[in-house]
């Protein structure tokens, strides 16, 4: 994915790290408790949304059942258009399209709309490289550029931040981009605001390239929507020369009556809005309204994979709407760098594993990211079942992760695993085909209960430093079961 998070900590560690960070719990704790409010109370106006859910979900599927069939028929209709598709099989390799075709316009600056697929592949990274200066134009990716920091949010990339350390990295960091903060900027809300629209004027009205995401790409007229608050996205859209559209293959939706759902459920679930300020929709080229020439540049980078996993295939169906980090426990105190990947939260634990392919221990560690309470499914507007997908990729990991597909066959490696966890599951599978061993070893352990440590020696130390030993009864099921059925006979 993107380079800018590769060589990270695995989530244990991060996480660790990240939870001392008292300031930035606040801040989150602050953020996605408004957040999740206010996205409750928009969503129990609609009597129909469970519904609406239902149908977001089946739309996704259906989608993804006949991925290609959809975007051949996407193609077709943005070339009709006059519009030019490119197609990418992983993140060097997009890298490359966007970067050739800035190239081709003699530019080396780009304007660009907040999009998750480029920060997926490590876009900006790759245009430095080239030469190209990249200008996020989103109030909060904005923030994260200027700070030289990661987006830790879907939706809110520089949630972590407070009022006052967003004025102290515009007074530190915005003359180095451009026009410095003005004199005397304080904290409040219009005048960081007001600060952010003066830097970021000029670059709107010179820029000749910009690039976005999509949102949503309707399969029969080829048609690409952005959603967004702020009007950033707009001017990015439409001012310059040449656009470059980098979308993931998954944000397929077949039909116009399709998309009606969507932008029901994507609103408010992620903004806790009736409807976006600004839904920006454009096909192909128009002459003489907005830009010329469009490139589509249409990224897998492992998502093919993920679509042949019949359980994992799910986390494609997510519209980015971050509804699940808002009510997570985990990540409102470990923070969304921990993830080490652009999707932080419950999506990013099944997502990233998935399109990296569980090949480090950092994503590894993801699926483990999660205390499965289940209310990242309740909220999710397409009701992806994380619980489950987790838990999925849990048994991955422990036999093996790594995965190969064949037709439609998913092959899975084995794993040696931990010694001690190997002889553990052999006298477990030994006991249950022994019932009288069994029988005989759950009284033991009642008999002897108040002998028991509270905390597991030797390897098991780290699993119960964190959490108590299950007290066990005084008397197993059996022997309660016979003992009222001899009390109670019939």
């Amino acid at each position: 994915m993107s380079g800018t998070y590769l060589g990270m900590p695995a989530f244990p560690e991060a996480a660790n790290k990240s939870t001392q960070n008292t300031r930035m719990r606040a801040n989150l704790t602050h953020a996605t408790h408004t957040i999740r409010d206010k996205r409750a109370k928009a969503v129990a106006e609609l009597e129909d949304w469970a519904q609406l859910r239902a149908a977001g979900a089946a739309i996704k599927d259906r989608a993804l059942r006949h991925l290609d069939r959809y975007l051949e028929q996407t193609e077709a209709a943005v070339v009709a258009a006059g519009g030019h598709v490119h197609w990418a099989a992983d993140a060097e390799e997009a890298n490359a399209i966007v970067t050739e075709l800035v190239r081709m316009t003699g530019e080396t600056e780009v304007v660009k709309v907040k999009s998750m697929a480029t920060q997926e592949i490590g876009l900006n990274d790759a245009l430095a490289e080239a030469g190209i200066t990249a200008y996020e134009t989103d109030l909060a990716e904005l923030i994260v550029q200027l700070g030289d920091d990661l987006p830790s949010h879907i939706l809110v990339p520089a949630i972590h931040r407070n009022r006052s350390e967003i004025r102290d990295i515009f007074n530190d960091a915005m003359g180095k981009w451009g026009r410095p903060a003005p004199e005397g900027l304080t904290d409040r809300p219009a005048e960081l605001a007001d600060a952010a629209r003066l830097h970021l004027r000029e670059k709107f009205l010179r820029a000749k390239v910009g690039i976005s995401g999509a949102n949503f790409m309707v399969a029969e007229t080829g048609t690409l929507v952005v959603v967004e608050s702020e009007g950033n996205g707009r001017m990015c859209l439409t001012l310059p020369e040449t656009l470059i559209s980098v979308v993931g293959i998954e944000k397929i939706v077949p039909s116009w009556q399709d998309l009606e759902v969507f932008l029901q459920l994507l609103p408010r679930s992620s903004t806790a809005e009736r409807m976006n300020p600004y839904t920006s929709m454009w096909t192909g080229t128009t002459d003489a309204d907005g830009p010329q020439t469009f490139h589509l540049v249409l990224i897998d980078n492992g998502r093919t994979d993920t679509l042949a996993d019949t359980i994992g295939r799910q986390a494609l169906r997510c519209i980015r709407c971050s509804a699940c980090l808002n009510v997570c426990p985990v990540y409102e105190r470990a923070g969304g760098h921990a993830y080490g990947s652009a999707y932080p939260g419950p999506i990013g634990a099944i997502l990233t594993p998935q399109l990296r392919g569980i090949q480090s221990e950092l994503d590894a560690s993801l699926p483990y990211a999660s205390s499965l309470c289940g209310a990242c499914y309740e909220v999710c507007p397409v009701a992806i079942d994380i619980p489950e997908v987790l838990v999925h990729l849990r048994e991955r990991v422990v036999e093996g992760g790594e995965v190969t597909i064949h037709g439609n066959r998913t092959i899975i490696k084995p794993a040696k695993g931990h010694a001690a966890e190997r002889a553990a599951m052999r006298a477990a599978r030994w006991a249950l085909d022994h019932p009288a061993a069994l029988r005989t070893g759950q009284r033991l352990a009642s008999r002897t209960r108040r002998l028991h440590p509270k905390r597991l020696p030797g390897p098991g130390r780290a699993w119960s430093e964190t959490r108590d030993i299950p007290t066990v009864p005084a008397e197993s099921f059996r022997d309660w079961w016979q003992r009222t059925r001899e009390e109670n006979p019939k």
